[in-house]
């Protein structure tokens, strides 16, 4: 018998019903130091006081009124999105799957607009993850996220990620832009590289193509800078942003040049619920705690710490790990054969703390950005501990 709850996840035993900053606990009591942080959501923790009091006032004054009207929040947390970016506009929504599809009508629509409707097509990159709609597990394109859900929405063709050659050979004349992870995550912590993001930028130029960014699960401060592609020195034309933004309150945005969101005019694009007063309260009181003098530094600070240890465990135990990768507090620690990641994450757990699977064999190292030297101790505790119980185990078959 199906249960209540639809069975669309693998999920573990334990019921989470309690967190406080680095920690959550479960119903039974059991403590866990969260480095899976909601997978990248919890950028400032659990329970963060300035949070839940922003969120406690807006409740108290008003919940939703719907885009037919000017929400003063929403105002406030664009201006402030866009006086810290590239962009000079910003679309809210719920989700990260939300701010990827309005980018990905944004790309179509500035092509009919600007002359060129036969552009409609858009290049993305294997080992991509934009989402579960059925047009953004076409632009993903694994094969096991698309499976039962034939067919593919049309419009994408997908090249090696990190080949520039490629992906110039794929570009037609029905190419309208260029969809990309600076860092994929759920396709395991594979980092893009500066020099490539530069190449898709000039590649993009070159062609008249709208570059676009899944900043999902890198932006909002993940790897040390506010957005992961400022690391290169580049921009792109569209930015899709969520997870970090609301700390755990769904948001999500679509930021983009005045150029590339010309054609967004009245009717082309909404959401009943995106960038409602609760969403923007919490949104808001984010950004001002990641934009505060010294904090970015902090993250780059932990995340190098972090690093550091992880490599230190990995070459201790390469029997089980074989790689570290990622940047800032987005870290990946890529399992050896014959090792399960998933296998690794149960491990974990039962030494208290929490990670995350991803592709590649890959388990995520994604804390909260205000961690200190004594989580990441505390994390690199639970990790030998877990390296023990795993060779104790014989290993993960």
């Amino acid at each position: 018998m199906i249960p209540a709850v639809m069975p669309t996840y693998a999920r573990t035993d334990a019921a989470i019903v309690r967190g406080e900053g680095t920690h959550v606990w479960d119903a039974d009591g059991m403590r866990f130091l969260d480095f899976g942080g909601g997978v990248a959501v919890t950028s400032l923790g659990h329970c963060h006081p300035k949070l839940v009091e922003a969120l406690k006032a807006q409740a108290e004054t008003l919940w939703h009124c719907s885009n037919l009207y000017r929400i003063p929040g929403q105002e406030r947390v664009a201006e402030t999105l866009v006086a810290n970016s590239f962009a000079d506009s910003v679309f809210f929504c719920n989700s990260g799957t939300e701010a990827v599809e309005c980018a990905l009508k944004m790309v179509r629509k500035f092509q009919h607009e600007t002359g060129h409707p036969e552009r409609y097509r858009l290049i993305t990159c294997s080992g991509a993850f934009h989402g579960r709609t059925l047009a953004t597990i076409s632009a993903g394109g694994q094969e096991k996220h698309l499976q039962g859900f034939a067919p593919a929405v049309d419009g994408f063709d997908q090249v090696s990620f990190g080949n520039p050659n490629e992906l110039r050979a794929a570009i037609t004349s029905e190419t309208a832009g260029i969809l990309v992870e600076p860092i994929q995550g759920e396709g395991g912590i594979n980092a893009a590289g500066v020099d490539y993001l530069k190449i898709l930028r000039e590649v993009a130029d070159e062609f008249g193509l709208l570059l676009v960014f899944d900043e999902v699960q890198t932006g909002i401060g993940r790897t040390g800078k506010l957005f992961a592609h400022e690391w290169s020195g580049i921009t792109p034309d569209i930015m899709a942003v969520a997870k970090g933004l609301g700390n755990g309150f769904p948001v999500g945005a679509c930021l983009a040049t005045e150029t590339a969101a010309q054609g967004m005019t009245a009717g082309t694009h909404g959401s009943t619920f995106g960038g409602n007063p609760l969403a923007m309260a919490v949104a808001g009181a984010v950004l001002d705690e990641i934009l505060e003098e010294g904090f970015l530094s902090g993250v780059q600070a932990a995340g190098k710490a972090l690093h550091a240890e992880a490599e230190a465990i990995a070459a201790a135990n390469p029997e089980i790990f074989t790689e570290v990768r990622g940047w800032g507090l987005m870290i990946g620690l890529r399992c050896a054969d014959g090792v399960s990641n998933t296998d690794v994450v149960a491990a974990c757990m039962a030494e208290g703390l929490l990670t995350v699977p991803a592709g590649d064999n890959v388990v995520r190292l994604l804390p909260p950005l205000i961690i200190e030297q004594t989580h990441v101790e505390e994390a690199a505790t639970c990790l030998k501990r877990t390296c023990g119980r795993l060779r104790a185990q014989g290993g993960s078959q």
